[in-house]
């Protein structure tokens, strides 16, 4: 098949899911459990997830060939919604060399002495490279808007916190990425939409599997306390920072095979839209690999 028949086929899936402006947005219109009406059994689903990840292997190889464009992927969601699985998964066929993953975890004493961006603007990825972030700058208008108590540990001047804080973090944040895209950083965000049901039945598939109890932490469930906090904040978020080169990808996360092909069809077809190609060779550069090659061929 055709790649621009492939393309036309997987902006048709990806469509539905992306965010590109947060007027009227709403977390309830997206079903977590959706699948587009696809029913694939696990064989096909991982052979066309190895399809994806093959032909972002080839983006990849002339993105850091080109070295004009870097790719930033956000990943963000609830507890048990697969963030790590789906990284690992679409990223399998990727270059190391030219892939960065950084999982952000409790702020340093020395994180917080600076500004709330700070440690996260320090490993934005290089020309022609795919940064990935596993949780993000979002989380300072997600955790630290659910738990004032961490809003508390960063210090700020009295003055500057107030009612109107989330609603400016949202307004730098937006700010940020815009200039961000305008210096060739393309940004590709996505929430896995998990339900609270099939969070659930993960936790307890983790308690009752000894092989996962070390992805289990009591933290996990304290956190279910506050869903509908977090599902507000999400909101929030997605409302005030979608945008058209920089977009939301709201992915149904209770099927775990549909997010991995979501995620990876919407890289692709971002990244082949760049019309990526390797470096042109000039005059000087092909006499210096002919005097090379003759060099190589009179050796004995």
């Amino acid at each position: 098949m055709p790649r621009r028949e492939i393309l036309d086929r997987i902006q048709k899936y990806v469509d539905p899911f992306r965010v590109a402006t947060g007027n009227g947005f709403r977390l309830n219109s997206v079903d977590p459990a959706d699948t587009c009406g696809l029913q694939l059994g696990k064989g096909e689903a991982a052979e066309l997830l190895a399809r994806g990840t093959q032909w972002l292997a080839e983006e990849q190889d002339m993105l850091y060939a080109q070295d004009r464009w870097s790719l930033l992927l956000v990943f963000q969601a609830m507890d048990a919604a697969g963030k790590d699985g789906t990284i690992k998964h679409v990223m399998s066929g990727v270059n190391p060399q030219g892939c960065q993953v950084f999982s952000f975890k409790q702020p340093s004493r020395e994180d917080l002495d600076h500004d709330f961006m700070w440690r996260y603007v320090k490993c934005l990825p290089e020309r022609g490279r795919i940064g990935i972030f596993n949780r993000s700058y979002y989380e300072e208008v997600l955790v630290v808007r659910v738990h004032p108590e961490v809003l508390e540990r960063q210090r700020l001047p009295a003055a500057d916190v107030g009612k109107k804080i989330w609603d400016q973090r949202l307004a730098d944040i937006a700010h940020f990425e815009d200039y961000l895209t305008r210096q060739g950083t393309i940004i590709l965000k996505f929430f896995l939409h998990l339900s609270r049901e099939e969070q659930k039945k993960r936790f307890m598939q983790r308690l009752d599997r000894p092989h996962k109890h070390w992805k289990f932490s009591a933290a996990d469930i304290r956190e279910r306390g506050f869903w509908a906090d977090y599902m507000h904040a999400f909101e929030e978020a997605i409302r005030a920072t979608a945008s058209p080169r920089a977009p939301w990808f709201v992915v149904p996360a209770d099927n775990k095979w549909f997010t991995r092909l979501i995620v990876a069809a919407a890289i692709v077809e971002t990244v082949e839209k760049l019309d990526l190609s390797y470096p042109k060779i000039d005059a000087a550069k092909k006499k210096e690999l002919a005097a090379a090659r003759a060099a190589l061929a009179r050796e004995k």
